[in-house]
């Protein structure tokens, strides 16, 4: 089986990797984004995707716009490919592109669909509180993640998961499934599933005002805020920027999902502070701070320009006092 595979991030390394080490599929070119200047040197940068496909010689092409890329639609043509694979592309494929393969487009998504159609599946299912997500093999079509499904795994988010791990996760998970799904619809074993769009969620590009935490909210919101969004999420301190990367909410109800955490109950009692105002310093561990319901605890932090700590160390280092505040900023 001939394949071109559209890619760029890291998601999309595992899935290539599969591709290229399976005896019975020919990795003919790999389609990427465009290298991207990065650091202080402003120096352009490959693709995870480019650099995997480089190291095994691999035909790489870089369009800006596939779709009203002449030479791109071409060199498609061309390549006689049964089946185009995209994981994590980043840009929309146009319906001419999606009727070349005889095979048709098969999209590797980071979601249980028709749930979390988008950009941003892993981010958004975690910053809703989802307890389990999955990837979804389907056949593009030309809407945003609306074609039929073929496969489907599940795997279970777990309290203090955040959007890294879990894309780690799914990223193997999708490899797997991917390769499984090349196969059988090769062989005409699988029945594609129209999705339900009454059902449909939408998952969009996260903004950069999605990042500033309300310490109105409650603390699973916010704390849901933080792992979803990981490791971008802000707050003001001493009218400064300081970044928070991980939380424990704090509470009876996460007691038995935390049990490493028990040794916090002492710390759970009502409170009379208001949001966003340090109530307390659990020693070894960090900061505790009051939200609009719950308390929540600081347990790595990044102030702007220093790398990230721990919440204790956070609290030593800056001399953290009972009663101090974090302050909801403008980015």
């Amino acid at each position: 089986m001939k394949v071109v595979f559209f890619g760029t991030p890291d998601f999309a390394v595992p899935t290539l990797k599969r591709l290229l080490q399976h005896p019975a599929i020919e990795v003919a070119a790999v389609v990427t984004q465009p290298d991207k200047r990065r650091g202080r040197g402003n120096q352009l940068n490959p693709s995870p995707i480019k650099t995997l496909a480089l190291q095994h010689d691999i035909a790489v092409w870089q369009p800006q716009r596939v779709k009203k890329d002449a030479e791109a639609l071409n060199q498609l043509r061309q390549s006689q490919a049964d089946v185009f694979v995209v994981v994590a592309y980043g840009q929309i494929l146009s319906q001419e592109i999606l009727d070349l393969p005889r095979l048709g487009c098969i999209n590797v998504h980071g979601s249980i669909l028709p749930k979390y159609r988008g950009a941003a599946p892993i981010q958004w299912c975690i910053y809703h509180g989802e307890t389990e997500t999955g990837i979804t093999t389907m056949l593009m079509d030309a809407g945003m993640d609306t074609g039929a499904m073929l496969f489907k795994a599940y795997t279970p988010i777990n309290l203090l998961d955040n959007a890294q791990n879990v894309a780690q996760r799914l990223a193997e998970i999708g490899a797997d499934l991917l390769i499984e799904t090349l196969l059988k619809w090769e062989h005409q074993e699988i029945q594609p599933i129209a999705q339900d769009d009454t059902q449909a969620t939408y998952a969009p590009l996260i903004k950069k005002d999605d990042y500033i935490l309300d310490w109105s909210k409650p603390a699973i919101a916010l704390h849901n805020q933080v792992r979803g969004f990981f490791p971008n999420c802000v707050t003001s301190f001493r009218e400064e920027s300081l970044k928070v990367i991980a939380t424990v909410p704090l509470g009876a109800a996460y007691s038995s999902l935390l049990p490493e955490f028990s040794f916090l109950k002492e710390y759970t009692l009502l409170s009379t502070a208001v949001p966003g105002e340090v109530v307390s310093i659990a020693k070894g561990t960090g900061p505790i701070v009051q939200t609009g319901e719950g308390l929540l605890l600081l347990q790595q932090v990044q102030l702007a320009g220093k790398r990230p700590q721990s919440g204790w160390d956070f609290a030593n280092g800056s001399r953290l006092t009972v009663g101090e505040k974090l302050q909801t900023t403008a980015l």
